[in-house]
């Protein structure tokens, strides 16, 4: 069996009920033996890409894993397909979307997987929540804390803490 690493996941939805979607992935993930270590709060997003849609609730999770990154790939990939996620083209709306922004401190380039997470940094979306579990990890190949990478992000789309029966 292999030694944990650490890896840290994004996850978000706009489909559904958002919140019971997240939660259920965390539960899905823990069956696969993946360990949630640290879970941001969850955050409201605007749609960024193709904007003619709903808003998205996203959350970032540290999490502990003996699965290497092709394997973590693979689960998170099943639980999306699992919570009736169909890839109809770039930025669709989704019931759930599970990425790995990072996984130690390893930085892979294959066709299947790219880690750290392709704009990671240009994203507040995902900086955001990543931001709340991880402010002092470093971007592997930017050398930049987390924390730097928020705070010099163009990325101007809203982003807030979600609250229940809050705007839309």
């Amino acid at each position: 069996m292999a030694r944990p690493a650490t890896a840290f996941l994004s996850a978000g939805s706009n489909m559904g009920n958002r919140r019971e979607n997240l939660e259920r992935a965390l539960t899905s993930l823990r069956r696969a033996g993946v360990k949630a270590r640290r879970v941001s709060p969850f955050y409201e997003t605007e749609p960024v890409g193709f904007e003619e849609q709903p808003w998205f609730l996203n959350l970032a999770v540290e999490v502990e894993t003996s699965l290497d990154p092709f394997e973590l790939l693979d689960a998170c990939l099943a639980i999306e397909s699992a919570q009736g996620r169909i890839r109809t083209f770039r930025n669709a709306p989704r019931t759930l979307d599970l990425d790995i922004l990072l996984y130690g401190d390893l930085v892979i380039s294959s066709p299947k997987l790219v880690i750290p997470h392709p704009r990671l940094e240009e994203r507040r979306f995902v900086l955001a929540p990543l931001a709340q579990v991880a402010p002092d990890v470093m971007h592997p190949v930017l050398r930049k804390p987390i924390r730097s990478l928020l705070e010099n992000c163009r990325d101007s789309s809203t982003v807030r803490v979600f609250s229940p029966g809050g705007p839309p």
